[in-house]
């Protein structure tokens, strides 16, 4: 099994947001048109974390899902890809993305450098500092 990496999946709250996803509990990871995008979901494994990240407003990591399953075809767009996350926790206080910018470390992460990217994957150094400001948090 590879090891566990972590992604960031943005999505605007106003369309499904960390409240929807933690009643739900399971959601299909779909509508990503991006071919970048598309390939970071395409790289994803069951047992990967994803970052959920409010845009459009909030700009802030929200929660924390787990993939549940190996990406497919989008059956609404042949050229996109899915996956199934699973509901893990929310993220309080949030990491804005002010956070982020403001740490002066990720100036090449995709978050910071593409801001219209809604799905990403991770970078180590980046997943290490985000555990460090949620110490309680086992991830």
């Amino acid at each position: 099994m590879p090891p566990v990496q972590f992604h960031l999946a943005k999505t605007d709250p106003e369309t499904y947001s960390i409240s929807d996803f933690e009643n739900d509990k399971k959601t299909v990871w779909d509508g990503v048109t991006n071919a970048q995008a598309v390939q970071s979901i395409r790289r994803m494994n069951p047992g990967d974390k994803v970052f959920l990240y409010h845009s459009m407003g909030e700009s802030a990591i929200v929660g924390l899902a787990r993939v549940d399953s190996a990406p497919r075809p989008d059956p609404n767009n042949p050229k996109s890809a899915v996956v199934d996350l699973t509901f893990l926790r929310r993220l309080d206080p949030p990491t804005t993305l002010h956070d982020v910018k403001a740490s002066g470390l990720f100036a090449e992460f995709a978050l910071v450098r593409q801001s219209r990217l809604s799905t990403m994957p991770c970078p180590e150094e980046f997943v290490d500092w985000v555990r460090a400001r949620y110490p309680k948090i086992k991830f």
